[in-house]
């Protein structure tokens, strides 16, 4: 397992970066990556998808607190200074120590669901594109009700029309929502079951990119084995 690269979320490394870094690489190597590997039993299917480097955007249905760490653990350690997940201002930067937590160990790119000021709220996501980051974003909106995949919203779609030769990558989680589900703060070991969707390109049109999009979720949760809770 290499060590941390020299690279940083927004480029070369200086030096009130590097703590930071080494740290995020520290919380992966030594949580992340074994909680994952012991804990959870993950099943990856299709791993070929995944994209080997940015600009990409990755999009998931989600049910916990997990989605994100287990979604960056998929990918090599020297790719960790280019995944960048979207959250939101509201939730993850209203306290000191959530947000030092979201910015410097999670390299999240924080989003303001309501700007003010006539502000573009995409133009971070934009930026981190073009600077050949791997965004991770969450269509749904917000964590649901554990294993149920509500209606995706069209943000994912404005993005893409904005960087259309960018592909947008589905990946379907299936077990988190009940390892991790919202409102819990216990981790349950359960298998879990990820599986990685072939790149969606932009269509052109916004209505036909989403049904593009839920279809392909829809399929992807057809592959998923019978749920053990039900």
């Amino acid at each position: 397992m290499s060590g941390p690269t020299s690279a940083t979320t927004t480029g070369a490394t200086t030096a009130s970066d590097r703590p930071a870094a080494l740290l995020r690489w520290l919380f992966f190597s030594l949580i992340v990556r074994p909680a994952v590997l012991v804990l959870l039993g993950l099943n990856l299917r299709h791993r070929e998808r995944l994209p080997k480097q940015g600009p990409a955007i990755l999009v998931a249905n989600h049910n916990s607190h997990l989605d994100t760490p287990v979604l960056m653990s998929l990918f090599p350690q020297r790719l960790l200074p280019r995944l960048r997940p979207v959250a939101a201002v509201d939730y993850f930067l209203k306290d000191a120590r959530r947000a030092w937590f979201a910015r410097n160990i999670m390299g999240i790119i924080p989003l303001e669901r309501r700007p003010e000021g006539g502000a573009d709220p995409l133009l971070p996501l934009e930026r981190a594109l073009d600077r050949g980051d791997i965004l991770i974003l969450f269509p749904e909106g917000t964590r649901g009700e554990p294993e149920k995949m509500t209606a995706l919203k069209s943000g994912i779609a404005h993005l893409a029309r904005r960087r259309p030769d960018v592909p947008v990558v589905p990946i379907f989680i299936h077990g988190l929502g009940k390892a991790l589900p919202k409102g819990e703060a216990l981790l349950v070991p359960f298998f879990v079951d990820l599986f990685v969707g072939e790149a969606i390109a932009w269509s052109g049109d916004r209505a036909r990119f989403m049904e593009d999009l839920a279809a392909r979720f829809e399929g992807l949760a057809h592959e998923a084995p019978p749920p053990d809770w039900q």
